[in-house]
């Protein structure tokens, strides 16, 4: 890419990437191995759970935990439309039915109250998740999924360190999902983390994930059938690499947060990122402002057009899974399911640039370049 491009993310990577790479490329094992197994155990330590399992991906990671948990056909998983795709797909690839819920209008996260009244008899689990980086209310949703028995699954992709109540997100599920690709804070290329205090759950989440060697002998094999889903000692090098220096990542992150919020000043109407009660740190994905009430989807994507022209990288934060083509075939469409509050809020959402290496005067470009665009197109005063 042009070194005059202003890009969406940027993977940091620094020198204790490139040895640890160069480790495993010397030790003559690049698949799943001896790395994985440290990533795990250093990732897991990092958030106080008892397991982790590395994982291709964070679908492949949501889509075994379901498996591991005995969801499938006939069982409904309640999600948010408005997150990143890899979850709804998981639940569509084991087997189950996806029912959405609405979104709390500020976080951006999936609300209780919404979750609640999409419970039938056949709803076997809650995914949530951590929107752009703000905790969702965890309290509540646990209170939701214990009253209904109901198993709660936390994807905490976008979110890595973001605190609620003091303890970190990764936390609050029955099992918590991690993506590792960019453009995330701790990015490995490809690859994820499955976390949860459940050792019978562990143990099943790594029969699932592949065969082992041992598999060749055992009676068992084929009673239930694996996936070939592992993680990269590579990816895992990486990642253990970028959680030694997890805090001077985030900090570079955070010093830009702090430009967007000072310069942001100057463009009416927007607002400082909310942040609920009960949340005690935010680290974002991205740098997600949401456009004047006026703004259409189609004009949205005319300001990701004109930024574009003026070579920075800028994206709707989510097109809503319920108004995409597949997802029509359980009945959803733009208007009917109850998601007011996701369809409203993604016509308008634009994530800008952010990553640590973006300069201050880069960030002023930036918006500068969209309060231009957005009067070109009418957008109007911007609005949270």
């Amino acid at each position: 890419m042009d070194s005059d491009w202003i890009a969406l993310s940027v993977a940091d990577i620094a020198e204790r990437e490139e040895q640890l790479i160069s480790h495993v490329l010397q030790s003559g094992r690049v698949s799943s191995g001896p790395m994985v197994e440290a990533f795990e155990s250093v990732f897991a330590d990092f958030h106080e759970r008892k397991y982790g399992v590395g994982v291709s991906s964070g679908m492949t990671g949501c889509w075994i935990a379901l498996r591991a948990m005995g969801i499938g056909p006939g069982d409904e998983v309640i999600a948010s439309a408005y997150s990143w795709h890899h979850i709804a797909h998981a639940i569509v690839h084991a087997g189950a039915t996806p029912v959405f819920a609405d979104i709390d209008y500020w976080s951006g996260s999936v609300a209780p109250k919404s979750v609640e009244q999409k419970i039938t008899p056949k709803t076997r689990a809650i995914i949530a998740s951590n929107c752009n980086g703000h905790p969702a209310d965890w309290r509540a949703l646990r209170e939701i999924a214990d009253r209904h028995s109901l198993r709660l699954i936390e994807d905490s992709t976008e979110a890595i360190a973001s605190r609620y109540y003091d303890d970190l997100v990764g936390s609050f599920g029955d099992v918590s999902i991690f993506d590792l690709s960019q453009p995330l804070a701790v990015s490995c290329g490809e690859g994820g983390v499955i976390l949860t205090d459940d050792a019978d759950l562990a143990s099943e989440l790594r029969y699932l994930r592949a065969h082992s060697l041992s598999d060749r002998l055992s009676v068992s094999v084929g009673s239930r059938v694996p996936m070939q889903g592992c993680m990269s000692d590579l990816s895992a090098a990486i990642g253990i690499a970028q959680m030694e220096r997890i805090y001077e990542i985030l900090a570079r992150r955070k010093q830009v947060e702090v430009w967007y919020n000072e310069i942001m000043q100057t463009f009416e109407g927007i607002k400082p990122p909310y942040i609920a009660d009960g949340v005690n740190e935010v680290h974002w994905m991205l740098y997600v402002v949401h456009l004047g009430k006026r703004i259409t989807a189609s004009a949205r994507d005319k300001l990701i057009e004109d930024l574009d022209d003026e070579a920075v990288e800028v994206a709707a934060y989510a097109r809503p899974l319920h108004q995409q083509f597949f997802y029509s075939r359980f009945g959803y469409q733009k208007g009917v399911g109850g998601l007011s509050n996701t369809e409203r809020i993604a016509d308008r959402s634009l994530a800008l640039p952010f990553h640590g290496f973006i300069a201050e005067e880069e960030v002023r470009f930036v918006v500068g370049t969209l309060k231009d665009a957005a009067t070109n197109v009418g957008a109007g005063v911007p609005i949270y």
